[in-house]
């Protein structure tokens, strides 16, 4: 495990590159984000060394929430800030964004780019409700999209459909939109009885995808038929909580809050068959993973299906440990990790060097490891 510090700024967002597997972007903030700036690192990770060297920093008069990169031009990457702004900066040029966007009434929690090779287009969740998408080669946002009564957690595109993406929201929806109907969601669903904090799409099932709620659940949708998820993970609520401040209001989440839900990419070497794709998903507060392993039997040509889950929480020594198992063979994990010590935000996977992960937090540190 290799650290960096962030000094003085605590995490929220990390993310590998997708062109440059050495390059990692950390988005930070000072005073956890409850006033002052924000940071944004540009990090190179030496695994032979197993040493992290800062390359750039890029400052903004506000805490940075959320970070992206442009799969298209590998030097752009995009940031939500408090301020209601969205920044794209080019690390060439790190002294100021090549571009500001000035729309959003409220703070900018998340930022999505999107990820096929035809389309170049960005999306922004925001705390005034709206989801808006943007041509990065314009000032002035495409369309608005305010499906949502309450604050806009997160915005994601569809890895499969060009023009779909999911939202989700403080007043528990989960919204489906076509790009080209802005004045109504495709499919609306009452997914949690709680805030939904985060969602990500199944990269290899195109109709999957999953939703972390505040009331300390996991659940997989078909966008099918979304009636009732068809997977599930629910978590004993326990009386201790944790506080998350903002310039506007306090919540207060059950430990097994979900702040992050994600799918990656996670090989597992040891399993029987040939490992043909994997994808796991993390959250936080306390982070969870889902882990889908497809693995293809030679002889009776099928597929078998394994899932792993990755969780965060702390210990009488309030320690932060990441812990991975197959809930389908044994209650006992397989592995852990202890990274942090305090809270974590952020939470990435390498999609090019297999079982390589990267997070951050509000003890001012990022490290990256292998699981």
């Amino acid at each position: 495990m290799t650290t960096f510090k962030t000094e003085n700024r605590h995490g929220y967002s990390v993310k590998f590159s997708p062109n440059r597997s050495n390059l990692l972007a950390i988005a930070t903030s000072q005073y956890y984000g409850f006033k002052g700036g924000g940071t944004l690192f540009l990090v190179s990770y030496d695994e032979d060394r197993c040493l992290i060297s800062k390359k750039h920093e890029m400052h903004w008069d506000d805490g940075l929430f959320d970070v992206v990169w442009s799969r298209s031009v590998y030097s752009l990457l995009v940031t939500g800030s408090g301020d209601g702004t969205v920044q794209m900066w080019n690390y060439k040029y790190p002294q100021k964004p090549v571009r500001t966007f000035h729309e959003h009434k409220k703070e900018v929690c998340g930022v999505d780019w999107c990820q096929n090779s035809i389309d170049d287009f960005l999306l922004s969740a925001s705390w005034d409700c709206s989801v808006k998408l943007w041509d990065p080669n314009k000032y002035c946002s495409l369309t608005t999209y305010k499906g949502h009564d309450r604050l806009v957690y997160e915005a994601k595109w569809s890895p499969f459909l060009s023009s779909c993406f999911a939202s989700v929201s403080g007043d528990g929806m989960l919204d489906i939109w076509d790009c080209s109907s802005p004045l109504r969601p495709s499919v609306k669903i009452n997914a949690h009885q709680a805030e939904i904090l985060s969602c990500s799409w199944n990269q290899f099932y195109p109709f999957v995808l999953a939703t972390g709620g505040a009331e300390g659940l996991i659940r997989i949708w078909d966008i099918r038929k979304l009636l009732t998820p068809i997977f599930q993970l629910e978590v004993g609520i326990h009386k201790r909580c944790n506080i998350r401040r903002d310039k506007t209001r306090i919540r207060h989440f059950g430990q097994q809050s979900f702040e992050r839900v994600r799918f990656f990419f996670l090989p597992i070497a040891g399993l029987p068959g040939r490992c043909e794709a994997s994808s796991v998903f993390a959250s936080s507060l306390v982070r969870f993973g889902f882990g889908v392993i497809r693995l293809h039997d030679k002889v009776q040509k099928n597929y078998i299906l394994f899932i792993f889950f990755i969780r965060q929480y702390y210990n009488n020594n309030n320690k932060k440990f990441i812990v991975i198992w197959d809930y389908g063979v044994s209650s006992e994990p397989s592995q852990s990790h202890q990274n942090h010590s305090d809270y974590v935000y952020g939470l990435d996977m390498s999609a090019d060097r297999d079982g390589l992960m990267a997070d951050c937090g509000w003890d001012a540190e990022a490290r990256v490891f292998r699981v």
